[in-house]
């Protein structure tokens, strides 16, 4: 056997003073770093398959482990870091692509957190959100550039499909495949009692889960699995998913090893297949070709449903949203270079795309500029981390935001980034019925249900911290913004002013 130049990531502490041999870390580890040592009667640990899923530690009776960062160190420098160090041994090991999960963990500027808000005092007095009224609604579709009313006075309300939201919230699109049924069923029950909507991703809809179709968005993928008349009946909303921030330019890969069983029926290929979508929607060469699918999937629910069109935040987002705007779409969603996925090549998740924050401002402003606002609404996602983050996108010109890996944290994923092995500990990215059993969908549903509940409380507050009362009086005003440890062209670009000014 060769030998490997990698050392383990973690080291699992012992406390054998404490640990009583009861093997509940055994049973509970999918990887395998846990075993039971018969002649010495001690539990021992194969630290090399660990990933710091926190399960063993959670579960220990007499709290007798924790998993801490290794600290044998590679001889390295400013330019070859221990991570590059061991990404290279790993491909001369195995002569593959490196696959990540979660989304970018690179130490690129996360702009929230370099964007603070504006606060109302005298002049524009604050608003009290647990005694005055606050409007967290949100309305998504095209929307009419003037009032008109009709000879009597009435107003017309002609507009087109509208998805009514409680709050600037949905959850991303998660497929059936790389997350399991009970993650799936947690998200739309979850969906429902919130009066939000979560989305299918590009695995079809398990037809238990048509129930939930007012608060469904059903994506059509450039695999389109899954994707029938009935299927895309069922949902509220069609997403034409073209890219995704995680990994812009190329398309899906679910391993065959989650094909299996009801997966393998919902997207409607064999079992042990592998699903890879190609980059490309095979039909989609431009903008005029997306508006002809724009409108077959119109034709194809009686132009009942909004259609959205995903697409990831690149170089040059701007031009590419002002074209979609035209196509007939009544939603862009952008997704930003940070944002999760169940598995992308490492080097494309941390080099390519750009960070929503840039994009989004970009993308409002050129549609204001070229007056095609009311056109569409507008979708952030790509790593909205908190309430304080949905606040900041919506006053950069977003509608409403997707959160994903939030909600996957929320029902317990512990980022140990090794979604695509399908041995998740936490029951969530696996099709291993065992380990799906782990995950319960009445506390999942209501995990979410106190997040976003909280969330909510939190947005009135900071819209009355602001004076601002409506979502709808907080969409794209950047006046409210204010930017610290930016370069005057990221200010420019996001609109904003420094702090200070």
């Amino acid at each position: 056997m060769a030998i490997s130049y990698i050392f383990p990531e973690f080291e699992v502490v012992r406390n054998f003073d404490r640990c009583i041999t009861c093997r509940v870390c055994e049973r509970q580890c999918s990887n395998g770093v846990h075993s039971y040592d018969e002649d010495g009667k001690v539990m021992l640990a194969d630290e090399s398959k660990c990933v710091d899923c926190q399960r063993c530690v959670a579960l220990c009776p007499t709290r007798a482990l924790k998993i801490v960062k290794n600290d044998c160190t590679f001889r390295e420098d400013a330019n070859w870091s221990g991570a590059t160090i061991k990404e290279i041994y790993k491909q001369a090991e195995s002569g593959g692509v490196l696959l990540s999960s979660m989304g970018n963990p690179q130490p690129l500027p996360v702009y929230w957190d370099r964007i603070l808000i504006n606060a109302s005092q005298v002049t524009n007095p604050s608003i009290d959100p647990l005694r005055e009224p606050m409007e967290t609604k949100v309305f998504l579709g095209k929307k009419a550039d003037d009032i008109r009313r009709g000879p009597d006075g009435e107003l017309i309300c002609d507009l087109p499909p509208q998805l009514e939201l409680s709050m600037p919230v949905m959850f991303s699109a998660m497929s059936f495949g790389s997350i399991s049924y009970n993650a799936h069923e947690s998200l739309a029950r979850a969906a429902t009692e919130l009066g939000i909507l979560y989305n299918t991703g590009e695995g079809g809809l398990h037809e238990d889960f048509y129930r939930f179709g007012k608060n469904t968005i059903v994506q059509v993928a450039s695999g389109r699995f899954g994707v029938h008349e009935a299927y895309l009946n069922a949902g509220a909303a069609i997403e034409i998913k073209m890219g995704q921030g995680a990994k812009p330019g190329i398309g899906g890969h679910l391993p065959g090893k989650k094909i299996v069983g009801e997966v393998s029926r919902t997207r409607m290929i064999p079992e042990g297949t592998d699903a890879i979508s190609p980059a490309p929607h095979h039909d989609i060469y431009s903008i005029e070709d997306l508006r002809q699918l724009v409108y077959s999937l119109k034709e194809a629910t009686q132009h009942k449903k909004p259609v959205i069109v995903k697409v990831a935040a690149v170089h040059n987002i701007a031009a590419i949203a002002s074209g979609i705007a035209r196509s007939g779409a009544d939603i862009i969603a952008i997704d930003g270079f940070r944002g999760g996925t169940g598995a992308a090549p490492t080097r494309i998740r941390d080099n390519v795309g750009i960070p929503i924050e840039l994009a989004l401002a970009a993308v409002d402003q050129r549609l204001r500029d070229e007056g095609i606002r009311n056109n569409v609404s507008l979708v952030a996602g790509g790593s909205i981390r908190s309430a304080s983050d949905v606040v900041k996108a919506v006053a950069l010109g977003a509608d409403t935001c997707y959160i994903g890996t939030a909600a996957l944290m929320a029902l317990g994923c512990h980022l140990c980034r090794s979604c695509h092995t399908g041995k998740c500990n936490w029951g969530i990215a696996t099709q291993r019925l065992e380990l799906v059993r782990r995950l319960n969908p009445d506390i999942g549903t209501r995990r979410l249900v106190n997040l976003l509940t909280a969330w909510k409380h939190e947005i009135a507050e900071m819209m009355g911290g602001m004076g601002i009362n409506s979502i709808e009086a907080l969409r794209g005003n950047r006046l409210m913004l204010r930017g610290v440890n930016m370069t005057e062209k990221e200010l420019e670009i996001l609109g904003i002013s420094h702090a200070g000014e």
